[in-house]
């Protein structure tokens, strides 16, 4: 199977489309057209490094190369050019997809360098019989050149499952499908029967959530950072979905208590994935964290376990293996994945604390600022918080609160909010980890892949 293979299986009928800012596409012209314009048997059996700088041309170009490349390396619209030759000498990379202005690839040495471009033309099909394609995508979060980690398509694909009630499911997504989460959406609207709405990282997204109610988006997936953004919007309430999902965050019982307000009619749902477990679970009953009952293995064939309340994953769906010269192991000797992601088991529940490696010291103790932020997020004034550390001669550091309000208490009496939001901590949190400072800010920033930026003040 590929998403070649897959659009050459839809119904003459099927109305299915790829739509961009200012670009859309029938994928029905896949069966008969290309975008690669003459070269798709000169991509046969190639490792290939997809370089564009936009999604609408990777969605083309990925349609195109799976099944007809070795290997397709995606890379991020963030990925630093000078790590670019050191990322085509670990995968063995011999020639480069671009589109448009995409970034020279002269100084990677690869002398095979196609262009993906618009609009497609009449093709052949290629002679190059179908072989299985490697997926390699690179990690977010290391101040170095990234890690390539392997998927096959079966990992990639072995989560989706048909859609029920909805015959034609329009998905979209806050996340570029150039990452793992995006990569999933992307995979679940073209394998799955549906159309696909991309989104692009210059667009306000008031003009995005526009766009998804003019095409009406069905399906629609972020990190909860993303959500709190699009929710702060006067045009949160344009479109009406059918399902809402929340992945690379901790979902907090307050924003999943906004979203199911703002989308009577939509499931809710969180699901905890990463680049190396894979899809790991979902969790659909309203509530932050997980039962205790998921713990063991699931009914998706995934197997879950906590060592050193760690969360550890096991399944045909995580990643094969890390690629290139790096020592890092991707599984423990058992297959299992350490995810890094803290849990904390209170009564038949597990809830996410943190991150192992985003722990703040306070005068020796261990605090995870996800936790307070949890804490913060579910005042009724709060939009949105960041917790991190600011140094302190006494204890090494303090903990600041940065908050976001929402646009009702904006003006209100900032005092007295901060004075509640303190109270709150202080009822549930050890003295150490209530916030030294609450500051009001108005907004936060966030990553290229929708997290909250976490750096020290």
């Amino acid at each position: 199977m590929s998403l070649r293979r897959a659009i050459e299986n839809m119904k003459p009928g099927d109305n299915r489309w790829v739509w961009g800012v200012g670009h859309s596409l029938h994928l029905m012209r896949f069966i008969k057209q290309s975008c690669l314009h003459g070269h798709r048997d000169a991509l046969a059996g190639k490792s290939v490094m997809l370089l564009t700088p936009d999604q609408f041309s990777a969605a083309a170009a990925l349609i195109e190369l799976d099944g007809l490349a070795s290997r397709i390396l995606v890379c991020p619209p963030d990925v630093k050019g000078d790590h670019l030759p050191a990322i085509a000498a670990q995968a063995a990379i011999d020639t480069v997809v671009t589109a448009g202005d995409a970034p020279a690839t002269v100084s990677l040495g690869i002398s095979q360098n196609i262009v993906c471009s618009f609009p497609p033309a009449p093709s052949d099909a290629s002679r190059a019989a179908e072989i299985e394609t490697q997926w390699l995508l690179l990690t977010s979060g290391t101040t170095g050149v990234p890690k390539i980690v392997r998927h096959s398509f079966r990992s990639l694909t072995g989560a989706i499952r048909p859609i029920a009630n909805v015959d034609a499911p329009v998905w979209s997504t806050f996340y570029d499908i150039r990452r793992y989460g995006g990569l999933q959406i992307f995979l679940r609207a073209i394998v799955g029967g549906g159309s696909i709405v991309l989104s692009d990282a210059n667009e306000p997204v008031a003009d995005f959530l526009e766009r998804l109610s003019n095409h009406g988006v069905t399906h629609i997936s972020g990190t909860p950072s993303h959500w709190r953004r699009a929710l702060m919007s006067p045009k949160a309430d344009i479109f009406n979905p059918f399902y809402v999902r929340l992945s690379g965050e901790i979902a907090d019982q307050a924003i999943l208590d906004c979203l199911r307000t703002a989308f009577p009619r939509a499931a809710i749902a969180h699901a905890y994935a990463s680049t190396e477990a894979g899809v790991g679970f979902e969790v659909n009953d309203g509530f932050e964290g997980f039962p205790a009952a998921m713990i063991g293995m699931t009914d998706r064939g995934v197997e879950i376990k906590i060592i050193n309340d760690t969360l550890r994953i096991r399944s045909a769906l995580t990643a094969a293996n890390y690629v290139g010269e790096t020592m890092a192991t991707l599984k423990d000797q058992d297959g299992f994945v350490d995810t890094g992601d803290i849990v904390e088991r209170r009564a038949e529940r597990y809830y996410f604390v943190g991150r192992r490696g985003g722990i703040i010291n306070v005068g020796g103790l261990k605090v995870h600022p996800e936790e307070i932020e949890t804490v913060i997020n579910r005042h009724r004034s709060v939009r949105m918080s960041l917790v991190k550390s600011r140094k302190n001669p006494i204890t090494g550091s303090i903990i600041v609160a940065d908050v976001v309000l929402s646009d009702n208490d904006a003006a209100a009496d900032q005092q007295q909010l901060r004075s509640e939001i303190l109270a709150e901590c202080r009822e549930v949190l050890s003295p150490y980890k209530v916030p030294a400072l609450v500051r009001f800010v108005p907004s936060l920033d966030i990553t290229e892949s929708g997290k909250l930026v976490r750096t020290n003040a």
